[in-house]
């Protein structure tokens, strides 16, 4: 016979009593019951946790030993069933959010984090840079519950929702010739840069950006001529400083402050990215409904920084 969680408790009842008939009442059952399940206990161990006599009851020196155990196993017992209740209810547990380099630059996305840790301090709330790709794949093996990306395509096992639009700018040496040319807050069309070497994500670390930038240069009747690929934003942006070339990123890089460089609102329709939110389908968990309903409603209430300045450095 096995060892119960009842015996424990049982057990714990009678050696606080050390007298059957309190402990009997003290459970709510009868006492030939109880003494039945002690002995029950005593039997499935093979060890007398208890001296009886007519006068008195007494824990044997293994009684003492088993009790300090019998107390932690329940004690135990009761956190990990608050614990799962917690977790069920969206008060606890963990919650693995992936983003882009560039999403924690927009205030969206800090505000909501710093929201759902006032209002779930017990939850491990677990943050991780990733590219657009590779957070596709850790969400579809459930490595991340949730993932703020560029737009890509998406297995079906995934669904995306909008969250705010990220303006493209050209990035340029502030004394390229193409700016003079420019008015104060004049805009730029990506046709003039037709001829321009460009500076660009390898596809691996920004599918989205590679893609939308190819697709806007030939909307614009030219195929971009790529003269490098980086996997970090800074990266290309240090390289358009060195003279290597142009490129075209989201605005919210405008905050890599590099010296030399220009940063150009361009006139192209479609000249934005957007941020989106993907979760599986079937995703249930409680904390992740609460953290993706905490966002949606941080996007519609906006960024709240100040308009840039077209020739930012």
């Amino acid at each position: 016979m096995s060892v119960e969680l009842r015996h424990l408790r049982y057990f714990i009842a009678v050696a606080d009593e050390l007298h059957f008939g309190r402990a009997a009442e003290r459970l709510g059952i009868s006492q030939p019951p109880l003494s039945q399940q002690i002995r029950q206990l005593e039997g499935s161990i093979g060890v007398q946790l208890l001296r009886r006599s007519n006068r008195r009851v007494e824990l044997t020196e293994a009684g003492r030993a088993f009790l300090a155990e019998a107390r932690a196993i329940l004690e135990q017992t009761d956190q990990a069933i608050e614990l799962a209740q917690r977790v069920a209810r969206g008060q606890a547990g963990e919650l693995r959010i992936g983003f882009t380099a560039s999403t924690p630059l927009s205030s969206r996305i800090p505000r909501t984090i710093s929201a759902f840790r006032k209002t779930r301090p017990d939850v491990h709330l677990r943050l991780e840079e990733q590219p657009t790709l590779q957070q596709i794949d850790a969400l579809m093996d459930r490595r991340l519950h949730l993932g703020i990306i560029r737009p890509a395509p998406l297995p079906p096992a995934l669904e995306a929702h909008a969250l705010f639009s990220d303006p493209l700018v050209a990035v340029m040496r502030r004394d390229h010739p193409l700016l003079a040319t420019l008015p104060q807050g004049g805009r730029l069309s990506l046709s003039a840069l037709a001829e321009e070497p460009f500076v660009v994500f390898n596809r691996s670390a920004g599918i989205g950006i590679y893609d939308q930038i190819v697709a806007l240069c030939m909307a614009a009747n030219f195929s971009p001529r790529i003269s490098q690929e980086a996997a970090e934003p800074s990266t290309i942006i240090g390289l358009v400083s060195a003279g290597m070339g142009v490129s075209v990123l989201p605005a919210s890089y405008e905050h890599i402050n590099v010296e030399g460089v220009a940063y150009v609102p361009l006139l192209d329709a479609g000249a934005d990215s957007g941020i989106q939110m993907v979760q599986r389908r079937d995703e249930r968990s409680p904390l992740v409904a609460e953290f993706a309903r905490m966002l949606l409603t941080e996007a519609k209430r906006g960024d709240g920084s100040a308009s840039r300045h077209p020739l930012a450095h």
